[in-house]
């Protein structure tokens, strides 16, 4: 599918839509990242069989990590549609706008620093403008399909 097609697509969703699935989209993948990184990072002691304190640390982490990157998603993809409202184009500008700003606020409210907040959203903003720029897909279609199963058909013959 051509990026053209793709837009055609996309027009179907209404800005509050595209918002609503970035925001669930962000804490879904920021719930799994809190999950590993609770695995790797905060392994609880061995507390005579207790398992309620370790799995308390590993839900509250969970939930850190997915409020962060649903807060992320929200706010880049919300202020993205406004900027495409606005401006009237669809270009690889409104994202970068929409990353410095998610960058920015979130990371940098988390950072308490206004140079972390500026080197968040320049790292978002970055990412989002290489990605847009580059073809709008973080995927390379080289024509080929692959299937979990052959395609070719065998013989009814057992040999």
């Amino acid at each position: 599918m051509d990026p053209a097609e793709r837009r055609y697509l996309e027009d179907e969703d209404t800005p509050t839509m595209k918002v609503i699935k970035g925001t669930t989209t962000g804490f879904v993948a920021g719930t799994i990242w809190g999950t590993i990184v609770a695995t790797w990072l905060d392994v609880p002691r061995v507390e005579r069989s207790v398992a309620l304190p370790g799995l308390i640390r590993t839900l509250r982490m969970m939930g850190s990590h997915g409020l962060t990157f649903a807060a992320i998603g929200g706010v880049y993809i919300g202020v993205e549609q406004v900027v495409q409202h606005y401006r009237m184009k669809r270009d690889f500008i409104n994202g970068a706008v929409g990353g410095f700003v998610a960058g920015s606020t979130i990371l940098g409210y988390k950072g308490r620093t206004i140079s972390s907040a500026l080197s968040a959203g320049t790292a978002l903003a970055v990412t989002s403008g290489l990605i847009d720029a580059g073809g709008q897909t973080t995927r390379i279609d080289n024509g080929k399909e692959y299937y979990p199963y052959t395609t070719k058909k065998r013989s009814t013959v057992d040999g």
